[in-house]
């Protein structure tokens, strides 16, 4: 077990099928889908194209979809309707691409789904976020760029997604974000409805907004954790950490879990050696404005990058993602204890 100093990251599971970076994870009907990455930090090899299925009470992996000609790291999934597995963006090996396609987890195929007519697609996208607004629009934030060139800012999309008749749209915002590549996204509730603040994925600790939404406008189920969120209260009540934000952080995980945000691990912008990060954070918006607190760990055995953290029946779980030089997969699965 990896300790910090009030919490712990408990392995529950390994298997070789789990050990891969900078991939998808999320929950669809109670078991969650890892979706492509790398296994290993070779730039040179393709991405995957697998599904992988972690059934959490059984505490096993399998394959539910072969490698096929949809590869994707450095992507960003969102669930539809608890059927969907819509994957938006990535590296496919070759180029940045920006198309959709889809995992339908009840037929058990692939879908490549049509651009819509009035779609203004980014050249290309990977490293961005995408965030679910309701079952029809995501909101994405990412530096559009091809091979050779990228923007000097991040643009924000709405992607609108109609599942019936498996057809997607771009279209770009007005508004802009600093340049940001590996970055986290939060959608938080604040007293007039919700906003989606970024950070990360740049040499500074600002957070901005990417969104404004009205209380009628986000059909999003927020997902109940009511130990888990007492655990954290008692964590961040706790003499144990720092008021400190992630600054310089990049491909780390983060998870909302109630009204906190738990960020863990990534790489730092700095010219060191061993960039590879285990510390803690979490952001606490009870509080105006709302604080970060870090949490150091000092086992460097969980250093990660390029990992997930997803939350499920009240734990939340770290999968894959690489290991402390950055460039062997861990094939741990792990779930956070806070005593």
């Amino acid at each position: 077990m990896a300790t910090g100093s009030s919490w712990a990251w408990k392995p529950i599971a390994r298997d070789a099928l789990l050990a891969r970076g900078y991939h998808s994870c999320d929950v669809v009907r109670g078991k969650l889908l890892l979706f492509g990455g790398l296994k290993s930090g070779e730039l040179k090899e393709p991405p995957l194209g697998d599904v992988v299925a972690f059934d959490p009470p059984l505490l096993t992996a399998a394959t539910v979809a072969p490698n096929s000609g949809y590869r994707r790291s450095h992507h960003d999934t969102a669930v539809l309707a608890d059927r969907w597995l819509c994957v938006v963006g990535g590296w496919d090996g070759a180029h940045r691409v920006s198309a959709v396609c889809c995992w339908d987890t009840e037929q058990g195929q692939w879908e490549r789904w049509a651009e819509g007519p009035s779609n203004d697609p980014p050249v290309g996208l990977s490293s961005h976020t995408c965030t679910k607004v309701s079952e029809h629009e995501l909101r994405v934030v990412g530096r559009e760029g091809g091979l050779r060139t990228q923007r000097r800012f991040a643009s924000i999309y709405t992607l609108r997604v109609n599942p019936a008749t498996k057809t997607y749209w771009y279209k770009e915002e007005e508004s802009r974000a600093a340049s940001r590549a590996g970055h986290s996204a939060m959608l938080l509730r604040n007293a007039g409805g919700y906003q989606l603040v970024v950070f990360g994925g740049r040499d500074s600790s600002d957070c901005e907004v990417a969104g404004r939404w009205g209380k009628g406008k986000i059909h999003v189920e927020s997902i109940h954790a009511p130990k888990l969120t007492e655990q954290l209260s008692r964590l961040v009540g706790s003499e144990n950490g720092s008021r400190q934000a992630p600054k310089g952080l990049r491909h780390q995980s983060c998870t909302v879990v109630g009204p906190f945000v738990v960020a863990f691990g990534g790489e730092t912008l700095t010219k060191g050696r061993d960039t590879v990060c285990n510390d803690l954070y979490v952001y606490d918006t009870r509080c105006s404005p709302p604080s970060w607190f870090r949490f150091p760990c000092s086992d460097r055995g969980q250093k990660r990058v390029g990992h997930r953290t997803c939350l499920w029946n009240d734990k939340l779980y770290l999968v894959g993602g690489f290991g402390p030089d950055g460039k062997t997969p861990c094939p741990e699965i792990c779930i956070l204890e806070i005593p």
